[in-house]
């Protein structure tokens, strides 16, 4: 994208000024409701310091394209001026042109700090992490620390705590909430305030979801990132963290629905784009339906013999696809909260053997209990044999359901085991699959019931 020439504008400034005085929520709402030349304009009116607060909000969704427009100096100091983190954030969704030719207007420091963070994988702490941290030696003073962050404030983006290194080494040896060392004594070492207690800490590999998981463990508000050599390099805050797992369960829940997950804003996305993310698995999840043509085939000659069991069909492959539904997102939910791993996958069918057994004679009870007021009410003549009908529905409804569950609550391990992510189990992916040992369950269990009599 091209540097425009963004000239006065009257209406720009006086949105500016009226926007200068809002909460900085409300301006980032205003702002993601006008095109990429007016939030640039905007932007360019606001007092700086307003102006990097708003670009410091990752709810901003067109921070790249608006400071690819404005001049070249002005979005390096915007870059230069914003948390790094939040900086890679948007510097990573730049053009090469555009990251190119503003990397050239940000200073040594900013370019390494982003250097480092663009560097880390995706998913990874590093990722997320900020290298705005307060650290201080150890043989500091209370006094002296409160003095150096009453001087760093505005260059940190948060000040959560306080680490404490080791002055020879530099490694990290405690942290410290503000909140205790602004209630020590001035004059006694900073060690005195510390916790006796090791700081909780992450490598910049780890997965932002076991970052989360640590933050909620230790009530924690920020985790210091340290090296291999126990160097803090950045902290992970709790906002970012939140910020990582609303865009983890957004696109969870994608995948769930059955579709590849959207990496931009809904009503921003192209239509084509939108296309290809749904058509690839509606294609895929078409395929698999039409095994379930062909085991209908394959049955056609019993279906001729008792029609009345084609009623039955989409009661017997809804339930499956339900029961495996159910079981898929618990244990997709289960494996990403770590309340099980991959070697629990047997305490789940030990689990999820009886689940499906009580779940399937529930409904094959209320089914059998249909097909009797039914007939018994003369709503429908299922002719001479409507008990082992009845018999047949309730007893595949206890085979599908239970192979449902068992199905549902197995996939997400296997596709953990091979490397996917478990939520590619969709619930319309175990809902085809059932469907098509459902109709062969049904059928088999018509078979031997009804065998003599209608079939």
């Amino acid at each position: 994208m091209n540097e425009i020439e963004l000239a006065p504008d009257l209406l720009s400034v006086v949105v500016a000024r009226t926007l200068a005085e809002e909460h900085v929520a409300d301006i980032v709402e205003t702002l993601n409701e006008q095109d990429s030349a007016t939030i640039a304009h905007i932007l360019q009116e606001l007092p700086f310091e307003r102006a990097v607060e708003v670009l410091d909000q990752p709810e901003l969704a067109d921070a790249a394209e608006a400071l690819a427009l404005l001049p070249e100096d002005r979005a390096g100091a915007f870059l230069t001026a914003m948390s790094a983190d939040r900086a890679a954030d948007v510097f990573q969704d730049f053009d090469d042109e555009t990251r190119q030719r503003l990397s050239a207007r940000l200073d040594r420091q900013t370019r390494t700090d982003l250097g480092k963070l663009l560097a880390y994988p995706e998913h990874s702490a590093g990722s997320i992490m900020t290298t705005e941290f307060v650290s201080v030696p150890s043989t500091w003073t209370v006094q002296q620390t409160l003095d150096y962050i009453r001087r760093v404030e505005r260059s940190r983006e948060t000040v959560y705590a306080i680490y404490v290194l080791d002055p020879a080494t530099k490694k990290l040896v405690r942290a410290v909430s503000l909140r205790r060392l602004i209630s020590g004594d001035p004059a006694a070492p900073v060690e005195s305030v510390v916790p006796a207690h090791k700081p909780i800490t992450v490598t910049p590999e780890v997965d932002r979801e076991d970052v989360a998981r640590l933050i909620t463990k230790y009530d924690l508000l920020s985790v210091p990132v340290v090296d291999a050599e126990d160097r803090i390099i950045g902290i992970v805050t709790f906002d970012d963290v939140i910020d990582a797992m609303i865009a983890e369960t957004t696109e969870d829940v994608q995948k769930l629905g059955g579709m590849e997950a959207l990496d931009e804003p809904y009503n921003e996305i192209g239509f084509l784009a939108m296309i290809r993310k749904r058509a690839g698995w509606l294609s895929i999840l078409l395929l698999g339906e039409m095994l379930t043509a062909s085991a209908m085939q394959f049955f056609q000659t019993e279906l001729e013999k008792a029609i009345v069991l084609t009623l039955f069909i989409p009661l017997i492959m809804s339930s499956g696809g339900n029961s495996g539904s159910q079981a898929t997102s618990l244990i997709i939910r289960a494996l990403a909260l770590r309340e099980i791993t991959l070697k629990d996958w047997w305490r789940v069918i030990l689990r999820e053997l009886p689940s499906g057994l009580v779940l399937g004679s529930i409904l094959g009870a209320i089914g059998i209990v249909r097909i009797a007021l039914w007939q018994w009410l003369g709503f429908y003549d299922y002719g001479p044999h409507w008990m082992l009908i009845a018999a047949t529905v309730g007893g595949a409804l206890i085979g599908i359901v239970t192979f449902g569950s068992m199905m549902g609550s197995m996939l997400p391990f296997l596709l953990k085991r091979a490397g996917f992510d478990p939520a590619s189990a969709s619930a319309p992916l175990v809902a085809t699959l059932v469907d098509v040992t459902g109709l062969v369950i049904y059928f088999g269990v018509a078979a031997l019931i009804l065998s003599g009599t209608l079939l």
